[in-house]
């Protein structure tokens, strides 16, 4: 097994950006709201609490965390951020486009730290990555242009895969772009999509009896905090399907899964913790550049490959960041 590690490099200007908001009041301790998906525990969240700690904040005493979690169901979003507005957090820091999508609405002045958002442009939220504007910035995984990347690899892992499932989630603003992305390369290389609709967990399973009913031969994953959150269940009923399945989540192919490949979100989260530190400071949201990812990680598990009765072309696993046997 061997990894190259995930960097992302932090523009120039986010150190020299200017200190236009006034830092915290010397003996106030910040409250931070943490709007997260899913339920906890969640690795991605506690990486985040690693990151303030490695700037020096200890919990509880020099910075106080207010997480509240979604379970999987958008329709929480609105009275979580209101709880997280009435309690008048420092800054709010959020995972998920719908996420980022609520909290802008609901304020305009209380400071936004994006998480991991895959592309902050086109869902609206802010101006440009290089200057966001208003009251937010953060981290993006600029997923639109993985996508096709994804479904090449796959393709050329399985080169006999010419009707392929694609998983997607509508309530996500973003995954209009990313299925668009892949519908293209799926066709530039000759490949069928099946577009499955996975609106919530309960959906995944039938999504699964869709995919085998079309006859496909593979299936990828656009990516969404709800594929992350159900990465096992889809790596354990691809197995069971024996479908191969390509992800964008971190922590795909560790749960069973074929591949996956794309930034690393558990990362990203724990890289955002700087921006918090930079506006706890008196740095302006709209002035610090939107940071993107600039390595990506290709991790292939060859005992899902040996259940799947699948031979990994050498140039294919040749690229791989990491393996799992």
């Amino acid at each position: 097994m061997h990894r190259r590690a995930f960097l992302g490099t932090m523009a120039a200007s986010l150190l020299a950006a200017p200190f236009a908001v006034e830092a915290q009041p010397a003996g106030k301790v910040p409250r931070i709201g943490v709007l997260s998906p899913g339920s906890p525990p969640l690795e991605a969240f506690d990486a985040f609490r690693r990151g303030l700690h490695d700037l020096g904040y200890v919990e509880g005493q020099t910075i106080i965390l207010e997480p509240r979690w979604d379970k999987g169901n958008t329709a929480h979003h609105a009275s979580l951020v209101a709880d997280l507005v009435h309690l008048k957090v420092d800054i709010i820091v959020v995972g998920t486009t719908p996420t980022a999508i609520a909290t802008q609405k609901a304020t305009r002045t209380i400071p936004i730290v994006m998480a991991a958002i895959a592309d902050p442009v086109g869902a609206g939220l802010t101006a440009s990555l290089a200057r966001p504007g208003g009251n937010i910035t953060g981290m993006s995984l600029i997923s639109a242009e993985l996508s096709g990347k994804r479904i090449a690899i796959l393709k050329e892992a399985i080169p006999s895969g010419s009707r392929v499932a694609v998983l997607w989630n509508p309530t996500n603003p973003n995954m209009v772009g990313l299925l668009h992305d892949t519908q293209s390369a799926a066709q530039s290389l000759g490949i069928q999509l099946q577009v499955l609709e996975v609106r919530t967990a309960a959906d995944v399973d039938a999504a699964f009896r869709s995919a085998v009913k079309g006859g496909v031969q593979a299936l990828v994953t656009v990516q969404d905090a709800l594929f992350s959150l159900q990465r096992a269940q889809i790596a354990e009923l691809a197995r069971k399907r024996r479908i191969p399945t390509m992800s964008g989540e971190t922590g795909f192919a560790a749960a069973g899964g074929l591949m996956n490949y794309g930034p690393n979100i558990v990362d990203s989260w724990r890289r955002s913790a700087v921006y918090v530190d930079r506006i706890l400071k008196g740095a302006r949201p709209g002035d610090l550049p939107i940071e993107q990812p600039t390595k990506f990680q290709l991790v292939i598990n060859l005992k899902t490959a040996k259940a799947l009765r699948l031979t990994i072309p050498q140039s294919v696993l040749a690229r791989a960041d990491e393996i799992i046997q």
